[in-house]
């Protein structure tokens, strides 16, 4: 049944099969967009690793063992400070660009479980798109609910020590 109603989808053009969209048919900016996301995403998984940093730390000891030989110079300490000036500026875009999709899929993710639990508040949904005074009225709502929440527990557990029996 799934596959009919997807089926039935595509023919209304609500929603594209994977053959309809063509690579020349995207326009340029959509196709840098998707290039810079993709690596983005690679780079990521290859510089967030543990040899990445083994690699830096061997970079900079074979620096500092040049200091020596290059007399400590202007120039050799101005290698060092723009490459760290350079690299430092584009992984500020890399990890950025991440963490603004991660964070995306993960609001998405919780959209569809506010969605999908009977009785949840669905004025939850898209909770990051609200000014900051309606963020802090509503978590002014909910310290009220932990409150008496917490309020509660407490006289359910003074309430269960009066009935129960003593040894």
């Amino acid at each position: 049944m799934h596959a009919n109603a997807v089926s039935a989808a595509m023919q209304m053009g609500m929603m594209p099969s994977n053959n309809s969209v063509k690579p020349e048919q995207r326009d340029f900016f959509c196709i840098v967009r998707d290039s810079f996301r993709h690596f983005a995403r690679k780079s990521a998984e290859v510089l967030g690793t543990a040899w990445a940093f083994i690699g830096v730390l061997i970079i900079i000891a074979v620096w500092a063992l040049t200091g020596p030989v290059f007399h400590f110079s202007d120039t050799w300490q101005l290698v060092i400070n723009t490459g760290t000036t350079i690299v430092t500026f584009l992984m500020v875009f890399l990890i950025q660009n991440t963490q603004n999709r991660d964070a995306k899929a993960m609001h998405l993710k919780l959209d569809e479980l506010i969605r999908a639990v009977q009785g949840a508040r669905n004025r939850l949904v898209d909770l990051e798109k609200l000014s900051d005074e309606e963020l802090k009225q509503l978590e002014e709502q909910f310290t009220r609910l932990r409150n008496k929440a917490a309020q509660h527990a407490s006289e359910v557990e003074e309430i269960e020590e009066e009935v129960r029996p003593r040894v």
